[in-house]
């Protein structure tokens, strides 16, 4: 019997990672809880499963969000002014080389252009060592939302210069990877794209009985926005979006937490605002939601929208290099083509006034969710620090 093209065997063959000594650098790895660092841990955590050693260099706090994957190495840091929650490393400090001495890696892994990153990169090239980096955040639309489009020019001059040194760059998704190779960096690009527990968000933990104990009517259209409350994930055209809505029977259903709070609360009085949510409770909100509405242009990859889809929601997203490569339109999801309030409420009361598509989108969203699994994704991670010498080229014992 075949399985995709390959025998039983060969489907259930895991990689072995040993061998592999990691140093990965991150600008947050856990004292929030964003997509990034939940995709930079559940690699560490796959590396660690398969037999490699990682070390993680990072900001730290005294109230981490959750346990991290591998062994954590605190990088001093300050916080960003404005933006208290999250920290900048100060750089490679000397007590940080002398522990990657000791450590002696044999790559090294960027996950952000930041100090720390840009110098660590430089210390792995001095040392020969193979330089990874992955893309998670798409830095220089953030520019935008905050007045400084005219520093854009700079900021994307700065990250041409330290994607170019590195030997291998992980866009989030093949629409994303080719608009990095069409800018220069060629063939070093590969694509590491996203998981998401199915288990989790899935139509099966949509609870009724939690919506009406949030006072949300049986006939209501819940429509959910999941992220972090910060106003680059597009909160002002959200918030828009929801006034054009007022007289449908929507009720909008805000998970998660961020210093944009009392703006969207102040903007959105008939909203539910659930905080941060994780775990068994994080699922059943989203499950429990009918539509989810994601606006934002500055993600890299839209772990929100996955998780969405995979909870069976029609989604509406703007078109954009990241929603293109998870939603087709019309099949699995809405995208429009202009990322503002007039075509994104006009999206979301067609859903509403038509139930059978709605639930057409869900379902199909529900399966195309199905491609995206975190074992197979990891391991072409694996992948490209074999091909760049990191780690022996050998494999685990098969299954019989």
């Amino acid at each position: 019997m075949l399985l995709a093209g390959k025998s039983i065997r060969q489907a259930t063959e895991e990689k072995s990672a040993e061998g592999l000594r990691l140093a990965l650098f991150s600008g947050n790895y856990n004292y929030t809880r964003d997509g990034s660092n939940q995709a930079l841990n559940r690699l560490a955590s796959y590396l660690i499963d398969a037999g490699a050693q990682v070390r993680v260099y990072s900001p730290t706090t005294d109230t981490p969000a959750f346990e991290p994957a591998g062994q954590l190495v605190s990088a001093p840091s300050v916080a960003l002014p404005g933006r208290g929650e999250y920290r900048l490393a100060l750089g490679l400090t000397r007590a940080l080389r002398a522990d990657l001495a000791q450590f002696q890696p044999t790559a090294v892994h960027l996950s952000a252009p930041d100090i720390l990153g840009n110098q660590a990169g430089r210390w792995g090239r001095r040392q020969g060592l193979p330089v990874v980096a992955s893309l998670h955040t798409r830095f220089e639309t953030y520019l935008t939302y905050y007045g400084l489009d005219w520093l854009r020019p700079s900021a994307e001059r700065y990250l041409d210069r330290f994607y170019r040194g590195c030997d291998r760059v992980l866009a989030p998704n093949a629409p994303l990877a080719e608009l990095l190779r069409e800018q220069g960096l060629g063939e070093r690009v590969r694509v590491w794209g996203r998981g998401v527990d199915r288990n989790r968000f899935a139509p099966a933990r949509k609870d009724m009985a939690w919506r009406r104990s949030l006072g949300v009517a049986d006939n209501e259209i819940v429509v959910a926005f999941l992220g972090r409350l910060v106003m680059e994930k597009g909160l002002d055209v959200m918030a828009e979006t929801f006034a054009r809505l007022r007289g449908q029977p929507i009720r909008p259903l805000i998970i998660g937490e961020g210093p944009a709070h009392a703006f969207l609360q102040d903007k959105l009085p008939e909203a539910i605002f659930t905080g941060h949510l994780d775990g068994e409770a994080l699922g059943r909100a989203v499950s429990s939601a009918d539509i989810l509405f994601n606006p934002s242009v500055t993600e890299a990859f839209g772990n929100a929208t996955l998780e969405g889809m995979a909870a069976g929601l029609a989604v509406v997203c703007p078109l954009a290099p990241s929603t293109s490569a998870l939603v087709i339109d019309g099949q699995d999801g809405v995208l429009t083509s202009t990322a503002d309030a007039s075509a994104y409420a006009d999206a979301i009361a067609g859903l509403v006034a038509e139930p059978m598509r709605r639930l057409r989108l869900a379902r199909a969203a529900r399966i195309s969710s199905a491609r995206y699994d975190w074992n197979t994704i990891c391991a072409a991670v694996l992948d490209v620090y074999r091909d760049l010498g990191a780690a022996p080229v050998q494999r685990a014992r098969t299954a019989a």
